[in-house]
């Protein structure tokens, strides 16, 4: 799609009937009339109405010492069990400093600290979130945690998305400036066979840059579900959001049913941070996030792959290269983002907004990271570690930006604990905070259920 998602301008005027049958039933079985704002913007005019005439007994006034009448205190629902809860965002940066590693090796440890919170050896990083985007680097790692494998789990954990990286298989080079080299086109087939974006567990966004159309592309399991001409195949997507721009050149491919044709280049030019393209889908996407009012109702955590630190300059010229511009770009981009992000978020930035990033990363200190060697993989890998006990910089509203109290590491163990407690609280919820499309694979017939994990 070109970043303009067709469920934006067709937002439904009315939620599933499953969810006002769950909230007539609360409203029928309570033993006295919830007043609270929040149950009254979650139902129809027609129902508030009703509702209102029905069964709303006339409050009993009782007398202050003055005499004067007074309204008893309004007594809303039980919100733990009846409110619906907040929807749970991922977002990783394109490759940065550290090709990726970074956000791997945080991946790594998320998950591992779910597996201790939740008790659950089993654990995966798709089971506590409901939407992922990632770009470049970073959307190889959702489409490789978040596509259902042959047993219905996620297709890798994140100890083996890290390891995938760690490898360097992952990169677009193609034998020529239109299709992938060989071997990358094997790894690929390997991992993904013939999934498309309709196969992926969770909703998901990768983008990329269409020189077909000169616009953004952002692929879409939404839109996938919608029709056969934005169900891309994962390889390629993978292929599309990776493809460097200043080395491989473009990527040819079209969509499942042959009618949509891109010409696609790294998903870093296009959005280097995608953490505002997931904030913005889930807003506007009230097919599947009926209760979604604002940044409030959202969990994020956004992971960046480091900084790509200053910039070489040959002795012949002061201007930087082709390269490098796209890097500084890059950066700057995914900078203004997590600032802009931070903002919106205002006072429940802390309770609400996680950015994992690594400041001072100098990139020259390994060059490429094509990670042939795994000496070099070693080393970039021990200074993810010492990236994720760092104290980052972050922005605070009206104050500018200054150093976490937290390290990394810290911050996403307790974000772990925050999306446990998320599962555990759904699990007692009358209304569905997610209602996820689902649809037969390679096909067009879509149906509502609804998510509870």
């Amino acid at each position: 799609m070109l970043l303009k998602d067709p469920l934006f301008s067709s937002i439904p005027s009315s939620l599933p009937s499953f969810i006002f049958s769950k909230i007539s039933t609360v409203t029928e079985n309570s033993s006295r009339p919830s007043t609270s704002t929040s149950s009254a913007t979650r139902s129809s005019p027609s129902s508030r109405a009703a509702s209102s005439s029905a069964t709303a007994p006339t409050p009993t006034p009782s007398s202050s010492s003055t005499g004067i009448p007074l309204l008893s205190s309004p007594q809303p629902l039980n919100p733990p069990k009846t409110l619906p809860g907040k929807v749970r965002i991922l977002s990783i940066d394109s490759g940065g400093a550290t090709d990726g590693i970074l956000s791997a090796r945080s991946l790594a440890l998320l998950e591992d600290s779910l597996r201790r919170t939740s008790h659950n050896p089993d654990a995966r990083i798709a089971d506590y979130f409901d939407v992922v985007s990632g770009s470049g680097a970073g959307g190889v790692l959702a489409a490789l945690l978040f596509t259902r494998g042959d047993d219905g789990r996620p297709l890798l954990s994140a100890a083996e998305a890290q390891r995938f990286l760690e490898a360097g298989q992952w990169r677009s080079i193609p034998a020529d400036i239109r299709r992938p080299r060989v071997e990358e086109e094997r790894v690929y087939k390997k991992l993904f066979s013939e999934n498309t974006l309709k196969d992926t567990l969770k909703t998901v966004l990768v983008p990329c840059y269409d020189l077909a159309s000169n616009a953004p592309f952002l692929f879409s399991r939404a839109d996938a579900l919608e029709t056969d001409g934005y169900d891309f195949r994962m390889r390629e997507v993978c292929f599309a959001t990776s493809a460097d721009p200043t080395t491989v050149g473009a990527i040819e491919m079209r969509s499942v049913d042959g009618r949509t044709r891109i010409v696609a280049v790294d998903g870093g030019v296009a959005m280097s941070n995608p953490t505002a393209a997931a904030i913005t889908h889930v807003l506007n996407n009230k097919q599947e996030f009926p209760f979604c009012r604002g940044v409030e109702d959202l969990l994020v955590v956004s992971l960046g792959n480091g900084e790509s630190g200053s910039v070489r300059l040959s002795r012949r010229s002061s201007t930087p290269s082709a390269g490098e511009f796209v890097r500084i770009a890059g950066d700057g981009v995914s900078d203004m983002v997590d600032q802009a992000v931070s903002m919106s978020f205002g006072h429940c930035r802390a309770s609400n907004y996680v950015r994992i990033q690594a400041n001072g990363f100098r990139g020259k200190k390994f060059g490429s990271a094509k990670y042939s060697n795994s000496s070099k993989a070693k080393k970039v890998l021990d200074f993810a570690d010492e990236m994720l006990a760092q104290k980052n910089m972050e922005s605070i509203l009206f104050q500018g930006k200054r150093i976490s109290e937290k390290t990394n590491a810290e911050k996403l163990e307790w974000f772990a604990g925050e999306l446990v407690k998320e599962q555990e609280r759904r699990k007692s919820s009358v209304f569905p905070t997610v209602v996820l499309k689902q649809a037969t694979p390679r096909t067009s017939s879509v149906t509502l259920t609804s998510s509870s994990g």
